[in-house]
């Protein structure tokens, strides 16, 4: 019998077609850094073509949130696609490397519209399945990105050498039109409309007011930020470990890498079904110091053996654990921020992870000569550990909401009980109820 939510139309199609996307964006993912080095021999180009996929997390967030919380999100996403398999079609006629200026352009803008299409997605998610379903919602997309993980991965790499470029940008463009054709029927209406009149600049300055207002927002972004360091030293240390200290190659490294969608698979899975009524804080707690108990293992065994089957299994382990996180901190940012703020939440959080994770690379790239490989592994594992354990301690302890945001805005519609007769009113947001949500104090008030 199928999960729950995916019974429920709109979210089995985003489900659905977040699948074709991802599948989409892993062959590009493989194939564009494997051409930037066959046709460079430069690692620092491959390392160039890495870091533009990054940074426009960060420079796009401010309009990501907007657009996610200002338009209809489904809209939004549809014309993201749209502009993905647009952007894609000079890829057809790239040859040579003199084509390299304009394969380092299709990166930056594919990043630039992958951080558009994430806080529209992940903010829909709650519209469609209510707040006491997206942990098992989530849970079910960690189970869409580990396949397409594998499946993308795998056909980009295998076109790339079969047929070309050609052949990755035509497969990429069909995945799409099949994402964009399943987000054509319309969804449900959203919980709370946005108010469309409001400015797009105060829309953007009222999410960062709301990270700053709320407490678990803010706590949470203490975990954020120590993972996604600790993930960008892993991407550049994970190499190092496995050509230096496992005696492997590239083929190893990118099997290493993959078989972690294999223990993700099968935790988003658990999260869907037996994990989704556990505290998502819980969830992001237990999950990340997972991650960091099982990395500590894998970076010291070498000094007990190198087989190579060994880390095929304990990669494949730690995936789980990192789903499980995952899954946890998506919930915990899309119930803590609410309705009208979860896509300016969820931007802002995306781009923090983004900057962490650039952070990480470079402190990787220029410590590990100071430190060495097993010193800086193991503060790299720590800083899962200690990220783990902040919100174990940290977030554990609030309780638990019925659903909505933890407080107003100024652009929230609000029936105000203060006001006689009561009307619509943006003063009394210590009182204030969503016209659609059961009442919802600000951060910091009682009632």
């Amino acid at each position: 019998m199928r999960p729950g939510v995916l019974r429920q139309p709109g979210f089995a199609r985003l489900w659905t077609a977040a699948f074709f996307s991802e599948t989409a964006e892993w062959m590009l993912q493989v194939a564009l850094p494997v051409l930037v080095y066959q046709l460079t021999g430069s690692a620092a180009s491959t390392a160039t073509s890495m870091m533009l996929g990054l940074l426009p997390a960060v420079l796009m967030s401010p309009l990501a949130g907007v657009l996610a919380d200002r338009y209809e999100r489904r809209l939004v996403l549809f014309l993201v696609c749209t502009g993905q398999a647009v952007v894609a079609l000079p890829l057809l006629i790239a040859d040579g490397q003199a084509a390299l200026p304009l394969v380092f352009l299709v990166v930056a803008a594919q990043a630039s519209l992958a951080a558009l299409f994430e806080p529209a997605r992940n903010a829909l998610v709650p519209d469609l399945v209510g707040t006491d379903q997206v942990t098992a919602a989530n849970g079910l997309m960690g189970v869409n990105s580990s396949v397409a993980r594998l499946v993308g991965a795998s056909l980009g790499g295998l076109l790339l050498g079969f047929g070309g470029l050609p052949w990755v940008v035509g497969a990429y463009l069909a995945a799409l039109a099949l994402a964009g054709a399943l987000l054509l029927p319309r969804f449900p209406a959203r919980t709370v409309a946005p108010v469309a009149g409001t400015p797009m600049v105060r829309q953007w300055l009222d999410g960062l007011n709301a990270i700053r207002d709320n407490p678990m927002l803010r706590r949470t972004g203490v975990t954020l930020l120590l993972s996604a360091i600790a993930q960008g030293m892993f991407l550049v240390l994970f190499v190092l470990f496995v050509l230096g200290r496992l005696g492997g190659g590239e083929p190893e490294v990118g099997l290493l890498r993959g078989v972690q969608a294999v223990g993700g698979l099968v935790a988003g899975a658990v999260v869907a079904t037996g994990l989704r009524h556990v505290r998502p804080s819980a969830l992001l707690g237990w999950g990340t110091l997972g991650v960091g108990l099982v990395s500590v293992l894998i970076w010291h065994l070498p000094s007990v053996t190198t087989e190579f089957w060994v880390y095929a299994g304990l990669f494949a382990l730690v995936g789980a654990p990192g789903v499980v996180s995952a899954s946890g901190l998506l919930s915990v940012l899309q119930t803590a921020a609410g309705p009208l703020l979860a896509g300016r939440v969820l931007s802002t959080a995306f781009a923090a992870m983004a900057a962490g994770t650039a952070l990480g690379m470079q402190l990787a790239g220029s410590l590990v000569e100071l430190v060495g490989l097993t010193g800086l592994l193991t503060v790299q594992a720590a800083l899962h550990v200690l990220a783990g354990s902040l919100a174990l301690v940290l977030l554990t302890g609030f309780p638990r909401r019925a659903g909505g945001p933890a407080f107003a805005t100024a652009d929230t519609v609000v029936e105000c009980h203060t006001c006689s007769p009561p009307a619509t009113c943006t003063s009394h947001t210590g009182e204030m109820s969503h016209s659609s949500t059961a009442s919802v104090p600000r951060a910091g008030t009682t009632g």
